[in-house]
């Protein structure tokens, strides 16, 4: 039964590839990665096997191990998501059980190049061994546990973060959750470095954070070995049975939340209300304008996928402030950034219409109309938002005297976005994630041209916001507050004309295009 599921699996693997050319290159250069990483990991345990101490081999085993099932927890959500060739929900409509559904696709995770990427790194430990045959013959068993725990936890973690029995709000909650954990891994590990390395000697340091981890689920099967080259056998039990509890809670809550999104009924997410409430549609005014900003100001506080933008924006001070303080340059200047990741929004916004885009052509309204009220409805959320953290950076900073110029180049770049995303949306859909999507979800349809216009209407933001970019540098460099007034003063002309220019030009231009979008967004992959 899994033989048969794996060879369906690489057939349809090498169809996809042949088809496919941008993706065969993909793949080869997934392998040659691999290559790469494997080469390395290989060397240095072959440096690390010839030290006399066995401390430092035990703690490199333990600290690399645990960092292997860290990765593969966080790894797949981060890049591109689990292979989803073989997944639970196409599974469920043959008559296997929950337990075959389970040994498929764990088969499936070994087989794969990360799988096997790792089974040969994890056996490529047995060379630290070398110097007690009973530890390499412990180790075996030890390593099967922990690429098994590696392989289940990542089938976990991606049960959890796209199913949850059918929740769509599970489904965004964890999504979110995981998404910030991921923006600030890179500053907490910075930061637990930089207090490692002031509080004395890093190796001491490490071998301690080796001891805790050995008793942690992260790295209790990886310290076995080592306890039992040391002859600490009580120890050495202890450990195992921490690990295979640890793959047993694993398979155990894999199993419910399987049993949970492929037998249990999904939940509708949706409310009743009363009749006659229209929302953000009673309040604005009538007309093409005020219903599209309507609908765009309810897209971006409803949407999840506009909603983890405004999640992540304000995270660049926090990011900033943990990296090089709140003296620091980079912490001044981050509601840039915020201006940058807001400025783009809507880059995407017909491609989230999805085909929802053929009421907004039926209706008839002007294209210039149905721009605006899409500026409108980003503007009432992303000015606001950047004003604010603009004030509160300069508040604890202590540089008010820079806020005009911050906020010269911030809404510059801000307003330059909403104008230039005008007249690009005509242009460019993209294929996107369905709003109950994990954010790390594979979607079907991008390719390496669609990903490579991002940077090109990047690229012609920071063009026309160059003027306010450059004043608002030079008044946040120097502090004087009067080039500041200049910068923001800038950045509101232009920001402001380039916007005009835009919903001109972006609305004959939806005008024109506004048919062939719908058939682009009609013909992109659903599955």
């Amino acid at each position: 039964m899994v033989a048969t599921v794996l060879k369906l699996r690489y057939r349809i693997l090498g169809n996809t590839l042949a088809r496919r050319p941008w993706q065969l290159v993909g793949f080869c250069f997934g392998i040659l990665w691999a290559l790469s990483i494997l080469a390395l990991v290989i060397s240095v345990l072959i440096g690390v096997s010839r030290l006399d101490d066995l401390e430092p081999v035990r703690a490199v085993a333990i600290l690399g191990g645990s960092a292997l099932l860290l990765g593969w927890i966080v790894g797949p959500l981060l890049i591109a998501g689990i292979d989803t060739t073989v997944d639970a929900t196409k599974l469920a409509t043959f008559p296997f059980t929950t337990r075959q559904v389970m040994a498929i696709l764990t088969a499936t995770g070994l087989t794969g190049i990360p799988g096997i990427a790792t089974s040969i790194a994890a056996l490529a430990t047995l060379v630290l061994w070398v110097r007690s045959p009973l530890a390499v013959v412990v180790a075996v068993p030890c390593i099967a546990l922990a690429v098994l725990t590696c392989v289940v936890a990542t089938r976990l973690g991606s049960a959890l973060s796209t199913g949850l029995g059918g929740n769509r709000r599970g489904r965004e909650l964890v999504g979110t959750i995981v998404l910030v954990v991921i923006i600030f891994a890179g500053p907490l590990a910075t930061g637990a470095l930089a207090a490692l390395s002031n509080a004395g000697d890093i190796g001491a340091q490490f071998g301690r954070t080796a001891d805790v981890l050995g008793w942690t689920p992260f790295g209790a099967a990886w310290a076995v070995p080592g306890d039992v080259a040391a002859g600490s056998y009580g120890t050495a039990v202890l450990k195992f049975v921490i690990a295979v509890a640890t793959l047993a809670v694993l398979w155990a809550a894999w199993r419910w939340s399987l049993e949970r999104a492929t037998v249990s009924p999904p939940r509708q997410a949706t409310r009743a209300v009363r009749p006659g409430r229209l929302g953000l549609f009673g309040v604005m005014p009538t007309g093409g304008v005020g219903a599209t900003w309507a609908r765009s100001l309810t897209g971006w506080l409803r949407d999840p996928r506009y909603l983890r933008q405004l999640v992540v924006a304000p995270l660049f001070p926090i990011l900033f402030a943990f990296t090089g303080g709140v003296d620091g340059f980079m912490f001044a200047a981050s509601p840039v950034m915020v201006a940058f990741v807001l400025c783009i929004a809507g880059y995407s916004d017909i491609s989230y219409d999805g085909t929802a885009f053929a009421s907004v052509l039926s209706s008839g309204i002007r294209g210039r109309h149905d721009r605006w009220g899409r500026i409108l409805g980003a503007a009432c959320v992303g000015v606001p938002l950047t004003v604010v953290i603009a004030v509160i950076t300069a508040v604890i900073g202590g540089h008010v005297s820079t806020l005009a110029a911050t906020l010269g180049a911030a809404l510059g770049l801000l307003l330059v976005g909403y104008g230039v995303t005008a007249v690009s949306s005509a242009l460019i859909v993209t294929p996107v994630a369905a709003p109950g999507d994990s954010p790390f979800k594979t979607v079907p349809g991008q390719t390496f041209v669609s990903g490579l216009l991002v940077f090109v209407v990047l690229a012609a933001c920071g063009v026309l916001a160059a003027p306010a970019l450059i004043v608002g540098g030079i008044g946040m460099v120097g502090r004087d507050p009067a080039v500041g007034l200049v910068a923001l003063a800038v950045g509101l002309v232009v920001g402001a004309g380039v916007i005009v220019v835009g919903v001109l030009v972006g609305g004959r231009t939806l005008e024109r295009t506004g048919p062939d979008l719908l058939q682009r967004i009609k013909a992109f992959p659903t599955t």
